[in-house]
Protein backbone atom coordinates (compact mmCIF):
# COMPACT_ATOMS: atom_id res chain seq x y z
CA UNK A 1 0.00 0.00 0.00
CA UNK A 2 2.86 2.33 0.98
CA UNK A 3 3.12 3.11 -3.37
CA UNK A 4 -0.51 3.67 -3.68
CA UNK A 5 -2.51 7.26 -3.76
CA UNK A 6 -5.43 7.15 -2.21
CA UNK A 7 -8.10 9.53 -2.70
CA UNK A 8 -9.38 11.31 0.69
CA UNK A 9 -12.61 12.49 1.01
CA UNK A 10 -13.48 14.46 4.65
CA UNK A 11 -17.20 14.78 5.17
CA UNK A 12 -19.49 16.15 8.02
CA UNK A 13 -16.83 18.71 8.95
CA UNK A 14 -17.09 21.10 12.58
CA UNK A 15 -16.34 24.35 11.76
CA UNK A 16 -15.96 27.12 14.02
CA UNK A 17 -15.42 30.59 12.92
CA UNK A 18 -13.25 33.60 14.66
CA UNK A 19 -12.40 37.03 13.66
CA UNK A 20 -10.92 40.30 15.57
CA UNK A 21 -13.95 42.83 16.08
CA UNK A 22 -12.43 45.36 18.63
CA UNK A 23 -14.90 48.56 17.08
CA UNK A 24 -17.81 46.85 19.37
CA UNK A 25 -15.76 46.61 22.41
CA UNK A 26 -16.89 50.34 23.96
CA UNK A 27 -20.29 50.20 23.10
CA UNK A 28 -20.98 45.87 23.89
CA UNK A 29 -18.43 46.62 27.39
CA UNK A 30 -21.08 49.76 28.71
CA UNK A 31 -23.95 47.41 28.13
CA UNK A 32 -22.48 44.90 29.56
CA UNK A 33 -21.44 46.90 32.85
CA UNK A 34 -24.92 48.09 33.01
CA UNK A 35 -26.51 44.46 33.42
CA UNK A 36 -24.04 43.00 35.72
CA UNK A 37 -24.50 46.01 38.01
CA UNK A 38 -28.45 45.14 38.35
CA UNK A 39 -26.81 41.19 38.89
CA UNK A 40 -27.61 40.38 43.09
CA UNK A 41 -25.81 37.57 43.04
CA UNK A 42 -22.43 37.34 45.33
CA UNK A 43 -19.55 36.07 43.93
CA UNK A 44 -18.71 33.24 46.51
CA UNK A 45 -15.92 30.29 46.21
CA UNK A 46 -18.74 27.66 44.92
CA UNK A 47 -19.94 29.77 42.17
CA UNK A 48 -17.51 32.30 41.23
CA UNK A 49 -19.06 33.92 38.52
CA UNK A 50 -21.75 36.54 37.26
CA UNK A 51 -23.91 36.16 34.65
CA UNK A 52 -26.72 39.25 33.57
CA UNK A 53 -29.87 38.93 31.97
CA UNK A 54 -30.79 39.25 28.34
CA UNK A 55 -29.87 42.05 26.84
CA UNK A 56 -30.34 41.78 22.52
CA UNK A 57 -32.71 44.28 22.20
CA UNK A 58 -30.50 46.71 23.31
CA UNK A 59 -30.60 49.71 20.95
CA UNK A 60 -27.15 51.03 21.72
CA UNK A 61 -25.58 48.07 20.51
CA UNK A 62 -27.84 47.66 17.68
CA UNK A 63 -24.77 47.63 15.24
CA UNK A 64 -23.37 44.42 16.88
CA UNK A 65 -26.64 42.52 17.22
CA UNK A 66 -26.83 43.13 13.52
CA UNK A 67 -23.68 42.06 12.86
CA UNK A 68 -23.75 38.81 14.95
CA UNK A 69 -27.28 38.16 13.22
CA UNK A 70 -26.09 38.31 9.68
CA UNK A 71 -23.36 36.23 10.21
CA UNK A 72 -24.84 33.52 11.57
CA UNK A 73 -26.89 34.02 8.68
CA UNK A 74 -23.96 34.18 6.41
CA UNK A 75 -22.27 31.20 8.02
CA UNK A 76 -25.57 28.78 7.86
CA UNK A 77 -25.91 29.29 4.09
CA UNK A 78 -22.10 28.90 3.31
CA UNK A 79 -22.08 25.79 5.12
CA UNK A 80 -25.25 24.90 2.61
CA UNK A 81 -28.27 25.30 4.50
CA UNK A 82 -31.26 26.40 2.53
CA UNK A 83 -31.21 29.92 4.45
CA UNK A 84 -33.31 32.30 1.46
CA UNK A 85 -36.57 31.56 3.66
CA UNK A 86 -35.31 31.67 7.06
CA UNK A 87 -34.07 34.57 8.88
CA UNK A 88 -31.88 34.19 12.27
CA UNK A 89 -33.25 35.51 15.52
CA UNK A 90 -31.47 35.59 19.14
CA UNK A 91 -32.67 33.15 21.55
CA UNK A 92 -30.26 34.41 24.37
CA UNK A 93 -27.80 37.10 24.60
CA UNK A 94 -25.82 37.75 27.97
CA UNK A 95 -22.63 38.63 30.06
CA UNK A 96 -20.71 35.80 31.79
CA UNK A 97 -17.96 37.22 34.45
CA UNK A 98 -15.89 34.28 35.85
CA UNK A 99 -13.77 34.96 38.80
CA UNK A 100 -10.83 33.27 40.17
CA UNK A 101 -11.54 29.01 40.43
CA UNK A 102 -14.66 29.33 38.07
CA UNK A 103 -15.29 27.39 34.68
CA UNK A 104 -18.12 25.69 32.86
CA UNK A 105 -18.54 22.36 31.66
CA UNK A 106 -18.99 20.71 28.56
CA UNK A 107 -22.80 21.19 27.17
CA UNK A 108 -24.70 21.94 24.22
CA UNK A 109 -27.52 24.72 23.91
CA UNK A 110 -30.52 23.38 22.53
CA UNK A 111 -34.41 24.57 22.66
CA UNK A 112 -33.95 25.21 18.80
CA UNK A 113 -30.78 27.17 18.55
CA UNK A 114 -28.41 26.82 15.21
CA UNK A 115 -25.79 29.03 16.19
CA UNK A 116 -24.11 29.66 19.56
CA UNK A 117 -21.07 32.54 19.61
CA UNK A 118 -18.76 34.02 22.45
CA UNK A 119 -17.49 38.08 21.70
CA UNK A 120 -14.06 38.65 24.70
CA UNK A 121 -14.15 41.93 26.37
CA UNK A 122 -11.83 41.02 29.32
CA UNK A 123 -8.76 38.25 29.11
CA UNK A 124 -6.55 38.80 31.90
CA UNK A 125 -3.58 36.94 31.40
CA UNK A 126 -4.03 33.25 33.05
CA UNK A 127 -7.40 33.54 31.91
CA UNK A 128 -9.35 30.63 30.59
CA UNK A 129 -9.59 28.74 27.18
CA UNK A 130 -12.80 28.42 25.51
CA UNK A 131 -12.98 24.75 24.16
CA UNK A 132 -14.88 22.76 21.51
CA UNK A 133 -15.06 18.84 22.02
CA UNK A 134 -15.42 16.29 19.26
CA UNK A 135 -18.92 15.55 18.58
CA UNK A 136 -18.61 11.96 17.78
CA UNK A 137 -20.23 10.22 20.14
CA UNK A 138 -19.42 6.97 18.21
CA UNK A 139 -15.72 7.39 18.22
CA UNK A 140 -15.66 7.42 22.25
CA UNK A 141 -16.26 3.81 22.66
CA UNK A 142 -12.92 2.93 20.70
CA UNK A 143 -10.87 6.17 20.43
CA UNK A 144 -7.47 5.50 20.72
CA UNK A 145 -4.09 7.64 21.90
CA UNK A 146 -3.29 10.84 20.23
CA UNK A 147 0.59 10.45 18.86
CA UNK A 148 0.97 14.52 20.06
CA UNK A 149 -1.91 16.42 21.62
CA UNK A 150 -0.53 19.21 20.71
CA UNK A 151 -1.30 19.03 17.53
CA UNK A 152 -5.01 19.69 16.07
CA UNK A 153 -5.65 16.37 13.88
CA UNK A 154 -8.71 13.95 13.08
CA UNK A 155 -7.53 12.40 16.13
CA UNK A 156 -8.22 15.25 18.37
CA UNK A 157 -11.00 15.27 21.67
CA UNK A 158 -10.76 18.56 21.88
CA UNK A 159 -9.52 21.78 20.56
CA UNK A 160 -8.83 25.04 22.49
CA UNK A 161 -8.95 29.09 21.64
CA UNK A 162 -7.08 31.92 23.31
CA UNK A 163 -9.38 34.39 23.92
CA UNK A 164 -8.33 38.26 24.27
CA UNK A 165 -10.49 41.60 23.62
CA UNK A 166 -12.89 42.07 20.31
CA UNK A 167 -12.22 38.40 19.92
CA UNK A 168 -15.66 36.88 17.90
CA UNK A 169 -16.34 33.23 17.93
CA UNK A 170 -19.26 31.33 15.90
CA UNK A 171 -20.23 27.82 15.75
CA UNK A 172 -22.80 25.40 15.27
CA UNK A 173 -24.82 24.97 18.56
CA UNK A 174 -24.33 21.49 18.00
CA UNK A 175 -20.94 21.11 19.20
CA UNK A 176 -20.33 20.95 22.63
CA UNK A 177 -18.40 23.56 24.35
CA UNK A 178 -16.57 24.13 27.55
CA UNK A 179 -13.99 26.86 29.69
CA UNK A 180 -11.11 25.70 31.11
CA UNK A 181 -10.57 26.82 35.15
CA UNK A 182 -10.18 30.61 35.79
CA UNK A 183 -6.61 31.37 36.98
CA UNK A 184 -6.39 34.81 37.36
CA UNK A 185 -6.89 37.23 40.11
CA UNK A 186 -9.02 39.56 37.64
CA UNK A 187 -12.00 38.10 36.41
CA UNK A 188 -13.24 37.12 32.01
CA UNK A 189 -15.87 38.84 31.44
CA UNK A 190 -17.69 37.63 27.44
CA UNK A 191 -20.78 37.54 25.83
CA UNK A 192 -22.44 35.13 25.06
CA UNK A 193 -25.18 34.29 22.35
CA UNK A 194 -27.55 32.03 20.77
CA UNK A 195 -29.43 32.08 17.66
CA UNK A 196 -32.29 30.00 16.08
CA UNK A 197 -33.87 30.61 12.84
CA UNK A 198 -37.46 31.16 11.40
CA UNK A 199 -39.26 31.78 8.56
CA UNK A 200 -39.07 34.90 6.66
CA UNK A 201 -42.15 37.04 6.87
Amino acid sequence: MSGDTWNQFDYFPSSIYTLEKPEFLDAVNKISDKYLKDVKEEVNDIYPVKMTGNYMSEPSINEFTMYVLNTAWNILKSQGYAMDNFTTHFSEMWTQEHHKHSAMDAHVHGFGSQIVGFYFLETPEDCSRVVFHDPRAAKVQIDLPEQDMNMATPASKMINFQPKPGLMIFANAWLMHSFTRHAAEQPIKFVHFNLTVQMAQ
